[in-house]
């Protein structure tokens, strides 16, 4: 048992540490357009299918013998293949859509070992049924090793591996871990070999498996399908709505597999009766939430994760409660595979175009109600023997609809005794509501119609008093154009990050805002930016509002470089920004260039720039590749002599002055900082907030005037920090870890 064990682990591991390393891997060549990591996602849950499917047809046709000498000689070619890398002549097309070629490389560069470690957990486990062992007959615990793994192999890589080595290390230990894979893989057949050598030769043959129906599959698909969609589903409104915290995906993930490994354990360390009836309160605590947002932080994001860690375990347990005999372990296992390959498809491709907001999380939860709850029958004093109900009856709709009309009714009539009705006057309605909702769980359909009923009335009557004026989505994410409570400012953020602010007075909407205004330090470098050139021509990664453009003077030429077209639709519509449209209006070339900043910027003619702005690192997904020595080079490259790059680096999370002041110094450059406060000159009239910039330059004279500037400061590096490279980074060592 401790052998298979070890070598579910080890393979659970392996599939983690490629996938995450060979999606880094791919990055500079292809930027990060969110196709590439759809494209690399929907590649690996295609080959784990694959893997499923092949064990599932081995399992079913071959012999035990067969089946080992098969898997043994597919696994040797595949050690051959190693280590992974990109093979030299593999460039990105320069035009058309790059995913077809890298598919193609995918597949030729990590297609069969990520295949070979796939089959392994079905594989596996039905092998060691036929060990004989006393736990043959039901190997599904399995699954908790392989689960174990996979949870190793994701902090491993987060925590230990990717800030301390480089791709060519994690190369390295992932060939290292595929040779020991294999050892134990021939173990594991070693023990197959010598248990089938005492049996009759028919014990060798497949055993004809029992058929399971079409219905009790289908529930299998949805209890596989409903975590895997609420974990994209959450990790997606908790960063979209609450905080932009780096590396939050990786929380709901880790809850994810440790559900997993709770459910199919031995022993039970999480009583399912808690959790089941735990769920409905759970939920229709959070709808609450999310109608009105009435927690304070950490409270809201904790809510959201505990719900998810209930939802997520009852699911689970109730998969491997319903799990089949060891001759459909196989079949059971590419069901699973399947519904979470689902989940993902419906949140990272159905969603984006289908919703505006992160509709997908709540609707997910009510078919989660639906599936998970149980159909309680109440005993009667007068009908004690009462037969059971039939799952569906028409007070099941009934009810649902007399809820939401009374939750209609409550908010309307006491909006209109008080027009500006408070939060907590609305979270009370709703937690009545919510109470009665809940009187209706003893049904799951009528339970999850009731639940949804509430949520459509919130989504017809928002919150209250809202201010959003637009709002998209996109495979980017959810982009929201805010208009402040009096009416003085437009303001777009990208999920809960501000990329723009605009005034809506006439004297003042060509005046930059918040992070670029005339005081801080944009203004600066706009400033030294005028006294030193005519005619000027500036890059900007990062359109946002196009508030930059309010510095360009008749003759300058401003080319943003941005990935998101829905961005640029935004910052050029009247309705929301004049930035563009009034910069032009003064004789400025504006143009957009769409993609990837770093690989767009790369086909401009170099010594082409008096000034390069980058502006994409305000976010809780910095862009890593624009901030490493290839990309620096890449800049220093398109400047004209005495040019400067600025990079505006305000972050709540991460510190990235230490990473420039790695770069500036493994370039040669001199480098800048200013790190602007309200307190040091701010105009509040102007929704200024405070900033942080960076410049560099190839020598002093490319700093202007900013050199003598005593706002600007020399760089502090960090002890123990590594330049950052296409081969390396380290978003842990700059993370701020502060509430």
């Amino acid at each position: 048992m401790l052998v298979f064990a070890v070598t579910l682990f080890v393979s659970a591991a392996l599939m983690f540490l490629v996938e995450l390393m060979f999606a880094k891997m791919v990055l500079p060549l292809l930027g990060g357009m969110p196709a590439v990591w759809n494209a690399c996602v929907l590649f690996f849950q295609a080959t784990l299918l694959a893997g499923y499917a092949y064990a599932h047809w081995a399992t079913s046709l071959l012999r035990p013998r067969t089946q080992a000498l098969l898997h043994l000689a597919l696994i040797l070619p595949a050690v051959l293949l190693l280590p992974i890398g990109i093979s030299r002549g593999w460039t990105p097309p320069e035009q058309g859509n790059p995913i077809p070629w890298l598919l193609a490389l995918m597949i030729v560069s990590v297609g069969l070992p990520f295949f070979v470690i796939s089959t392994t957990s079905p594989l596996l486990q039905r092998w060691f049924a036929y060990t004989g062992h006393h736990g043959a007959d039901d190997p599904y615990f399995l699954y908790a090793a392989s689960n174990a793994g996979s949870l190793a192999g994701l902090i491993g890589y987060l925590v230990v591996i990717e800030p301390n080595l480089t791709l060519g290390e994690q190369s390295s230990i992932i060939k290292w871990g595929c040779i020991l894979l294999v050892l134990f893989t021939y173990a594991c057949a070693f023990m197959v070999f010598r248990a089938m050598n005492g049996r009759e030769r028919v014990e060798e043959n497949p055993v004809e498996r029992p058929r399971i129906p079409a219905r009790r599959t289908l529930r299998w698909l949805g209890l596989a399908f409903v975590p895997s969609s609420l974990m994209l589903g959450v990790t997606t409104y908790l960063t979209t709505d609450i905080a932009a915290v780096p590396l939050l995906w990786a929380i709901p993930l880790t809850l994810y597999l440790i559900t997993f490994m709770l459910a199919f354990a031995r022993r039970s360390f999480v009583p399912y009766g808690i959790l089941i009836r735990a769920l409905p309160m759970l939920v229709l605590v959070q709808t609450v939430v999310i109608a009105k947002a009435t927690l304070p932080m950490p409270w809201q994001p904790i809510l959201h994760l505990v719900t998810f860690f209930t939802v997520a375990m009852v699911c689970h347990y109730q998969l491997a409660r319903d799990r089949p005999p060891v001759e459909n372990l196989t079949e059971f296992y590419l069901v699973i595979a399947t519904g979470g390959a689902l989940g993902s498809v419906f949140n990272g491709l159905i969603a984006p175009i289908a919703f505006r907001s992160v509709a997908e999380y709540p609707l997910v939860m009510i078919l989660a109600c639906m599936l998970c709850l149980p159909n309680r029958q109440r005993a009667s004093a007068r009908r004690p023997a009462a037969a059971p109900r039939p799952a569906f009856a028409y007070h099941d709709v009934v009810l649902p609809i007399g809820l939401g009309a009374l939750t209609a009714a409550a908010l309307v009539t006491a909006r209109s005794v008080s027009p500006d009705l408070p939060v907590r006057g609305v979270a009370i309605i709703l937690g009545v509501m919510a109470v009665l909702c809940f009187a209706l769980s003893d049904r799951p359909i009528r339970f999850a119609l009731g639940l949804g009923a509430l949520l459509f009335v919130i989504a017809v009557n928002p919150r209250a008093p809202t201010h959003t004026i637009y709002q998209e989505r996109d495979f980017f994410g959810v982009l929201r154009v805010v208009n402040d409570p009096k009416g003085h400012f437009h303001q777009l953020y990208h999920g809960s990050t501000i990329h723009g602010v605009q005034s809506t007075s006439p004297e003042l909407r060509s005046e930059p805002l918040a992070y670029y205004s005339r005081t801080g330090p944009a203004g600066d470098i706009f400033g030294d930016f005028a006294q030193r050139t005519r005619n000027g021509r500036v890059g900007l990664v990062g359109l946002g509002a196009g508030a930059l453009t309010a510095y360009g003077r008749k003759g300058d030429d401003f080319t943003y470089y941005e990935i998101n077209p829905e961005v640029e639709r935004i910052a050029r519509d009247p309705r929301f920004f004049t930035f563009i449209e009034d910069a032009r209006k003064r004789g400025v070339a504006v143009r957009t260039v769409f993609g990837d900043g770093r690989l767009a910027l790369a086909k401009a003619p170099d010594r082409s720039y008096d000034l390069i702005v980058l502006d994409a690192f305000s976010g809780d997904s910095i862009p890593v590749h624009l901030l490493t020595r290839e990309a620096i080079r890449l800049y220093l490259s398109k400047l004209r002599e005495h040019g400067m790059i600025a990079f505006h680096i305000s972050n709540h999370y991460l510190d990235i002055e230490p990473v420039l002041a790695e770069l500036a110094a493994d370039a040669g450059a001199q480098a800048l900082i200013r790190d602007y406060s309200l307190i040091s000159g701010s105009d509040r009239r102007l929704a200024d907030v405070g900033s942080q910039w960076v410049i560099f330059a190839q020598d002093e004279r490319g700093l202007g005037s900013l050199f003598t500037d005593s706002s600007w400061l020399d760089m502090i590096e960090k002890p123990g920090m590594r330049v950052w490279t296409d081969d390396y980074s380290n978003i842990l060592q700059v993370m701020l870890w502060k509430g």
